[in-house]
């Protein structure tokens, strides 16, 4: 492995005092120096930061050093940041964890926005990293490239006997360095579907190893699980999250989203994925943050944001109030820092360069919410423009580290607006480039653990540590107990798992077993299992009923009945589990129970969902059941319905009409079997976001567009449904529901319709929109938009008028080259007959497409207000 030259030098303003701060931190990364000259921010910051006007911040041309960097700093009372690393011994950094001997490893990503225009390099110029603190002053000072040649890597997880796992698209290697010099000399492919190569941010990544032995992946249809060696499979996930996973100490799966801070997996992914036809999936990646009610706090004004034009999102002095790109949630489970932190939310948002605590509650029943710890202000705060926390790293010594991969540019080029970049070129962001710096948060008076050395320990003391008060010890103890599959530590775990006082350390034996078992060692018995679902703590309960399905399938009447002993138990997410795990249960003696818990519990749309993807195959014997009983709840049939009607099969979909249309149901049962049967045949694979953040402050989708989509047919029908005729005597919702399940259906002759009215709104937009159209566009486009021979586009059926209504929206704004000829642009009229016309014609002509309005309109003007030049097809391709 050779040590790589980058082509761009480090360019840097120096000041006397910087440059002897500079001095210091330069003996400090080569030499090893005393402790108490580790560079730290200040204590005594005022706090919220004020925000800094423009004219008095850094100039942005060039980059600080680290010692000026950190002079723009500010943490919430009580902490601090200590530099670690910085370049030259870290450029780049998107990713780190520790090793078991306290090493950090660190994913390297040169190639992000690299070229002049912020496209991002498809060459193999990435590497993961180890950095090493060789004398003791806890400040790393010797890096070693571990593995280089990687094309744009987003994801690894470290493994024993200093081996890793790699997501760098398409494939998810296995490394290992074989002669111990820690640079891997093997390089296996063991799945070539991780992803692919293009934009980082929605791509799969994760490789997250959680309590329960699943490695984790965000933005993709699979995890992974290990049974040994190189031995790895995928196992069926749905798509969630963006980038980042954690756990808590339940061993619940967290993630966020581009707008949203944080999601909680109350159920495991798997249990909704086993029934494809499942059309809701609450209970999986729930949103626990209000976004009317969250704010930050920058402490400078954020212009530049890819939607930085909407004024909305900022306040008078310029800070941001909403996110710009928040990621990389971590759950606080050290011991080393202010109690007031354990159990609590972080998140980075790079964009705004902060780091948000969140505030995360549970209500005693295990359902969570979270708001902003601080009413105003910001854990971490900074002035430096190129401040870009991109990811929090629990510590074996019981603090959490920011990993800085401090760069001028925080979204890379196929996903920057055309505001977004011209503010980049003017500031000379892109410039200087393959910097990064890593800090430790700590607090006055932080003493570190002591440092871990589990390559050397044995599994004996392995097993010691899963009762270590800091998670990241239990966490790494049991992946390598696992990855040992050492026998003889069976006794010790049973008696850990059964018997000890910390809740904590039962948890992770029992999940320690389980993975051991995976491998063929014996341990996890029957008994032990069962025990369990008694234990004081519900998430012990919960977990024996997921370690007890092996006996459920196998049709094992002693623990089905003692997991059904659970019908009744007094904490909710319990409950929810026990749904999830009938599931599991032989077909044969499945719906009785499944019954039973919906008469009981159907009112919690997790236990509904659960219930239904447990019903896998059975989803019309359960329906037809639910039906006889008194006052059947309408949301379990809704959801059943939408399972049975999404195959498309129009035998099935046929039948399906006579129970949908039934008049001896009330109305509020018709209308959920109705919607439900709509969700199903539009393919609907769970609840949907419609992409806007409250008040318009942030997200991709023009604030004020109504989220819903207009109903298209979806299958064909032998003949006209006619039970989906009204009859006289319906409510408007139930006539509602009718026609837009009538929308989803089509049958011979039937005309295509808009399938949902437009507003009042709307409908002034269409006419003013078909005004527009008659006196601009219908001289080359045809009165019937069928297009006029080599003059204009056929407009009728043009995956450009009726896709993405942004795509039309830039052709009319910039104009658009095609095999015609130029479009040109009609920039010149007003927002609200640019929306109007957009209404017209993807209401026209056959067309069925939304309508737009003016504020979409408006956002897609600011958006691209530095276009100059017509589009090309293949600049509108990706977003049609």
């Amino acid at each position: 492995m050779d040590t790589r030259i980058f082509r761009r030098p480090i360019v840097v303003r120096l000041s006397v005092a910087s440059f002897v701060a500079l001095a210091i931190a330069a003996t400090a990364f080569n030499t090893g120096y005393a402790q108490d000259s580790i560079l730290r921010t200040s204590l005594d910051k005022q706090w919220p930061a004020p925000v800094t006007p423009a004219n008095e911040l850094p100039a942005p041309e060039l980059p600080l050093t680290p010692a000026e960097a950190m002079e723009h700093l500010t943490l919430a009372p009580g902490y601090q940041l200590e530099l670690v690393a910085a370049e030259p011994l870290v450029k780049d950094p998107i990713l780190a964890e520790f090793d078991g001997d306290g090493r950090m490893w660190v994913l390297e990503l040169h190639a992000f926005a690299y070229h002049p225009d912020m496209e991002n390099s498809f060459e193999p110029i990435n590497e993961l990293v180890i950095l090493e603190d060789t004398d003791g002053d806890t400040v790393f000072d010797k890096r070693t490239v571990f593995m280089d040649n990687l094309i744009l890597p987003r994801a690894f997880k470290i493994l024993d006997n200093n081996c890793a796992l790699v997501g760098a698209p398409p494939n998810v290697f296995h490394a290992c360095d074989t002669d111990g010099d820690l640079m891997a000399d093997t390089r296996d492919v063991i799945e070539t579907t991780f992803s692919e190569e293009g934009i980082i941010e929605h791509g799969a990544n994760g490789l997250y190893w959680g309590m329960d032995n699943t490695l984790y992946v965000s933005e993709h249809e699979w995890n992974m699980k290990w049974r040994g060696a190189k031995d790895y499979y995928t196992v069926p996930s749905l798509r969630r999250g963006q980038w980042g996973v954690t756990q808590d100490n339940a061993g619940r799966i967290y993630r966020n989203v581009n707008t949203d801070p944080l999601f909680v997996d109350y159920i495991s992914p798997q249990y909704y994925a086993r029934n494809p036809n499942l059309i809701r999936t609450i209970g999986l990646y729930e949103n626990l943050v209000n976004q009317d009610d969250t704010q930050i706090w920058p402490a400078r004004p954020n212009p530049g944001l890819n939607r930085g034009y909407r004024t909305e999102a900022r306040r008078e002095d310029g800070s941001s109030s909403y996110y710009g790109g928040v990621s990389s949630p971590m759950i606080y489970r050290g011991d080393r820092l202010p109690e007031e932190l354990a159990g609590q939310a972080l998140v980075v948002d790079g964009p705004t360069n902060i780091v948000h605590l969140l505030n995360l509650k549970d209500d005693g029943q295990g359902n969570l919410s979270a708001d902003d710890f601080y009413e105003k202000g910001e854990f971490i705060a900074s002035t430096d423009e190129r401040f870009r926390p991109v990811q929090l790293v629990p510590g074996w010594d019981g603090t959490f580290y920011v990993i800085d991969m401090y760069r001028g540019v925080s979204q890379d080029g196929p996903l920057q607006t055309d505001y977004l970049r011209n503010y980049i070129n003017e500031r000379k962001l892109w410039e200087h480039i393959n910097l990064g710096r890593i800090y430790r948060v700590t607090s006055p008076g932080w003493k570190p653990d002591e440092k871990p050395s589990m390559s050397d320990d044995s599994v004996e003391q392995l097993v010691a540590h899963l009762s270590h008060p800091n998670g990241w010890w239990r966490d790494t103890a049991q992946q390598l107990l696992i990855q040992r599959a050492d026998a003889s530590v069976v006794p010790q775990l049973r008696s850990l798992a059964s018997e000890s006082s910390d809740q904590n350390a039962r948890l992770q034996a029992l999940w320690t077993l389980s993975g051991l078992q995976e491998l063929g060692v014996d341990g996890l018995d029957r008994d032990l299992v069962l025990s369990s679902l008694n234990d004081e703590w519900w998430a012990i309960r919960a977990a024996g009923l997921r370690l007890s399905e092996h006996w459920l399938r196998e049709g094992n009447l002693v623990a089905e009945q003692a997991v059904l002993g659970l019908m009744n138990d007094e904490h909710q997410q319990v409950r929810r589990q026990l749904v999830a795990s009938i599931g599991e249960i032989v077909a044969d003696r499945r719906l009785d129970p499944l019954l039973e818990a919906l008469q009981k519990y159907g009112s919690d749309a997790v236990i509904v969902d659960v219930a239904v993807s447990g019903a896998a195959g059975l989803e019309q014997e359960l329906l037809d059941r639910w039906l006889t009983l008194n006052s059947p709840n309408p949301d379990v049939a809704g959801m059943l319905v939408g399972a049975i009607a999404k195959p498309q099969d129009v035998a099935t979909v046929q039948a399906l009409l006579a129970t949908v249309t039934q008049r001896g149901l009330s109305e509020e049962i018709r209308i959920a079997m109705l919607d439900g049967m709509r969700l199903g045949l539009e393919g609907a694979d769970g609840r949907q976001s419609s992409g806007v953040v409250a008040g318009g402050r942030a997200g991709s989708r023009p604030p004020g567009m109504r989220s819903e989509r207009a109903p298209s047919v979806q299958i064909d029908l032998l003949m006209e449904p006619v039970a989906l005729n009204p009859v006289g005597g319906e409510s408007d919702a139930l006539l509602e529901s009718l026609a837009v399940a009538r929308a989803v259906i089509g049958w011979p002759g039937k005309p295509r319709e808009l399938g949902r009215d437009r507003t009042d709104d709307e409908q002034a937009l269409y006419v003013i929109g078909s005004n527009v159209y008659s006196g601009l566009c219908a001289g080359c486009h045809g009165t019937e938009g069928q297009g006029v021979g080599g003059v204009g586009a056929a407009l009728a059926g043009s995956r450009f008028v009726t896709g993405n209504e942004g795509v039309l929206a830039r052709i009319l704004l910039h104009g658009k080259e095609g095999s015609i000829g130029l479009m040109p642009p009609v920039a010149s009229f007003s927002d609200e007959e640019l929306a109007g016309v957009m209404t017209y014609i993807r209401g026209s002509f056959g067309n069925i497409a939304d309508p737009v309005n003016e504020i979409a309109m408006k956002e897609y003007r600011q958006a691209y207000t530095f276009r100059d030049t017509p589009w090309t097809e293949e600049e509108l391709a990706p977003a049609r």
